[in-house]
């Protein structure tokens, strides 16, 4: 009797392990180091690439709290936003992960962006995302044929802006201006404007006069429930 009982108190630290390092599709795997009692607050818990590997570590001990990989990726760039750790992988997937290390809540695929990250003109991934809203409720992604906007609770695709022809958007020449993100889209041929070559965007899309934007579904904005319809109270006036 002894016996099967020692067996079961070696098994008990073997499923504990088994149970923090989850391997997943994409080739995730999700590791916690140390749980902290509460979560931890955002400004203690450190978030940095370290390999091929994103890692959130104590900032003042140093201790590593968890590491997510993805089997032959490499996170290319990071963003850091409150409750969300969102990577940008070499394969041009983006990710969205609990920044207490809970789950992986998100992956989203960027089309045709896996090569041009390859290349200097890419610049290491800088630009590439931009939060969008207070909170970084939305997230852009900014890459040379498009920009794209995702909500960060669940990584919906709320809009797609394209490039004009003869243009390209350079995510590291962007930068915020009040709620606006500005971005570069140098055109070619002698007959582009400079005005076209510089576009702004906010969580609802591209900023024109007089438009109408559709909502991203938010719970509430502004002391204000989002139908998702358009046109109602609360909506940016450009």
């Amino acid at each position: 009797m002894a016996l099967p009982a020692a067996l079961a108190l070696l098994a008990v630290p073997l499923i504990t392990a088994a149970h923090h390092s989850r391997p997943a599709p994409y080739g995730d795997r999700l590791t916690v180091h140390a749980r902290v009692a509460g979560g931890g607050s955002a400004a203690a818990t450190g978030l940095r690439t370290r390999g091929s590997a994103v890692e959130a570590y104590d900032r003042g001990s140093g201790t590593v709290r968890w590491t997510y990989t993805r089997k032959g990726r490499t996170p290319v760039t990071l963003l850091a936003a409150p409750g969300h750790a969102v990577a940008l992988w070499s394969d041009g997937l983006v990710t969205d992960t609990a920044r207490d290390g809970g789950s992986v809540r998100w992956h989203r695929a960027i089309p045709a962006s896996a090569a041009w990250l390859r290349t200097p003109g890419a610049r290491g991934g800088a630009g590439v995302l931009r939060p969008l809203a207070p909170g970084a409720r939305m997230l852009a992604v900014v890459t040379p044929h498009r920009i794209a906007a995702y909500r960060a609770a669940d990584g919906d695709l709320r809009w797609v802006l394209p490039a004009r022809p003869g243009c390209a958007f350079e995510p590291a020449r962007s930068l915020r201006r009040g709620g606006a993100l500005l971005v570069a889209q140098p055109c070619t041929g002698p007959a582009a404007s400079w005005t076209s070559q510089v576009i702004a965007v906010d969580d609802y899309g591209r900023i024109v006069p007089g438009r109408t934007p559709l909502g991203n579904g938010e719970p509430q904005r502004d002391g204000v429930r989002d139908s998702g319809r358009g046109g109602g109270v609360g909506r940016p006036e450009n």
